[in-house]
């Protein structure tokens, strides 16, 4: 049970949770000002830079599915302050790398430590917000103050960049971690399971009957290693063979895959849980969260290095020229989540995705043709509002379509698709850029993100 016997009051554990999400979400956006710098400092190539990026999202998606099984399993609150202090270490082991291979193996190592983050947090949130009113309002700040966490990134990133160099932007972690500990310490081992967490589920209209489960199918609390690293290793295979652009790695990659199958259809707790994969809803819902991201970290990849290099913007500046991409989470969040409750998921999901891809190709022609950067900027504010719009609905549609108990494993299932996503978009299209360079290569690999957008945008519910 969670221990509310003490202080601090609810509104600080609330602040305490919302800092844990918002240092993932700040990392998740922050590194992208600073590869150059890396690259000075350490050395290594492009692909040394994407790696840089991947190690963190392959790591953290793929354990993205373990992390509601480990919080029902150890106590939400344990695993949360588990994964604070993880995360402050990997930070500062970062901070210190020595050469380009070992910073890659420490963002490896924060991704980890992400992962059990945001299932703990949801968890914990329930337990202290019971009355659904309260919850929801609670959710509401969360939303925002997490939010403002992707969107500070490149800017925050950029001043610590201009200010003390790449370290800083870890070093940064450590004072977040600690004040997250700190406001965090009486939650004790709270072990409400994060699948009672009902985000938005009210908002959505019901399934039909084809697509709603009779009753819960999947166990909340086991955990297969096994499978978890069957998962993690052909998720790094198949990105490594997409950076390399590797026909050894690709083999491999296909050699990985029939095993990954039989780990998971032997598992008994498998990290791509079949029964959630044949409900319709979801695996659009999944392809269409997976199609968001995949355009998103490319465009935060290749945009932050074309600013710096294409643009000679220093990385203060930089980060101030991609705001208007990340501040719309932020911003326009909550209103989202008011109109899905209003008119349904649909429209507020197409409406983001059509404007993720308007903003994209007006993006991608500005910087073809050399258009001042207030023009292009306009592009990346139309683009940024499109995400709040999409994934908001989104993840209120995976809530309402999982089978009853089993809402953390769709939930982490979403998410880690994301990862994937993004994984994926910083080495395919993130790699225009060494092909084309920093203008032809941005601008092509941007016009491409607004064609997956735009097909997304039509795909039949």
């Amino acid at each position: 049970m969670l221990d509310t016997r003490t202080t601090p009051s609810a509104g600080l554990r609330l602040l305490g949770l919302s800092t844990g999400f918002f240092m993932v979400l700040l990392d998740s956006s922050i590194l992208n000002v600073a590869l150059p710098d890396i690259s000075a400092s350490l050395g290594g190539t492009l692909t040394g830079q994407q790696w840089t990026v991947s190690a963190y999202v392959i790591a953290f998606g793929a354990l993205l599915l373990s992390s509601g099984a480990l919080a029902d399993r150890f106590g939400a609150g344990r695993v949360f302050r588990l994964g604070l202090i993880a995360f402050a270490a990997a930070s500062l082991l970062c901070a210190l790398a020595p050469s380009l291979p070992l910073l890659v193996l420490f963002r490896a190592f924060q991704g980890a430590a992400a992962a059990a983050i945001p299932a703990s947090t949801l968890s914990l949130l329930g337990a202290l917000y019971p009355a659904p009113a309260a919850r929801a309002r609670a959710v509401g700040t969360w939303a925002v103050l997490t939010g403002l966490g992707f969107a500070a990134g490149p800017l925050v990133g950029g001043l610590l960049v201009d200010l003390g160099g790449w370290r800083t932007i870890f070093l940064v972690n450590l004072p977040l971690a600690l004040l997250g500990l700190a406001l965090t310490a009486t939650f004790r081992n709270a072990a409400t399971p994060s699948s009672t967490f009902p985000a938005a589920a009210s908002s959505v209209p019901p399934l039909g009957p084809a697509e709603r489960p009779a009753a819960p199918s999947l166990p909340t609390t086991p955990l297969d290693w096994r499978s978890q690293t069957a998962a993690v290793v052909t998720l790094g295979l198949l990105t490594a063979a997409v950076l390399e652009r590797s026909a050894l790695l690709g083999l491999l990659t296909l050699l990985a895959l029939p095993i990954l199958l039989l780990t998971e259809r032997r598992s008994p707790a498998p990290a791509f849980p079949p029964r959630l994969l044949q409900i319709r809803r979801l695996r659009r819902v999944t392809l269409l969260g997976t199609a968001q991201q995949f355009v998103m970290a490319s465009v935060l990849f290749t945009l932050g290095l074309y600013f710096l290099q294409a643009r000679h913007l220093t990385p203060g500046q930089t980060g101030l020229a991609l705001l208007p991409y990340t501040i719309g989470p932020a911003t326009i969040g909550p209103l989202v989540g008011r109109l899905v409750a209003a008119r349904g998921p649909e429209l507020p999901t197409r409406l983001g995705l059509t404007l993720g891809a308007t903003g994209t190709a007006l993006t991608a022609l500005a910087i073809l043709t050399g258009a001042p950067l207030p023009l292009l900027m306009t592009g990346l504010l139309i683009a940024g509002l499109g995400t709040p719009l999409t994934l908001v609905p989104l993840t209120a549609m995976t809530v309402a379509a999982a089978p009853p108990g089993t809402g953390g494993v769709a939930g982490g299932l979403f998410n880690a698709f994301r990862q994937v996503g993004a994984a994926l978009g910083v080495a395919g299209l993130g790699g225009l850029v060494a092909l084309a360079g920093p203008v032809e290569g941005t601008a092509t690999a941007l016009a491409l993100g607004a064609a997956v957008l735009a097909g997304a945008a039509v795909l039949r519910p």
